[in-house]
């Protein structure tokens, strides 16, 4: 197997991890969402990515990592993913 498929395989099963906790306690989308909205509300400063992921380790089974330099490849996407749809929203206002 080489580093490529390594790297894919690795990535799979910590989106599969993640997405199973989604599943177990769906409320962690609802207060993801309602903590982005919050944040972006705000005007969504260049640090805000990071409040909002320790707020959501701090108040859901879902742990990011402090510092963006030790986000995995799925805190990325799902924090990538929380800003697009709130920015979606506020524009359809």
């Amino acid at each position: 197997m080489s580093a490529s498929e390594i790297q894919k395989t690795r990535i799979i099963n910590e989106l599969q991890g993640f997405i199973r906790k989604l599943l177990q306690d769906p409320r962690i989308l609802e207060q993801s969402l309602a903590m982005a909205r919050r944040e972006l509300d705000n005007g969504g400063s260049a640090d805000s990515m990071v409040r909002i992921a320790n707020e959501i380790t701090d108040t859901t089974s879902i742990h990011i990592p402090e510092d963006p330099e030790e986000h995995s490849e799925a805190d990325k996407l799902f924090l990538a993913l929380l800003r697009e749809v709130i920015l979606e929203e506020q524009a359809l206002y």
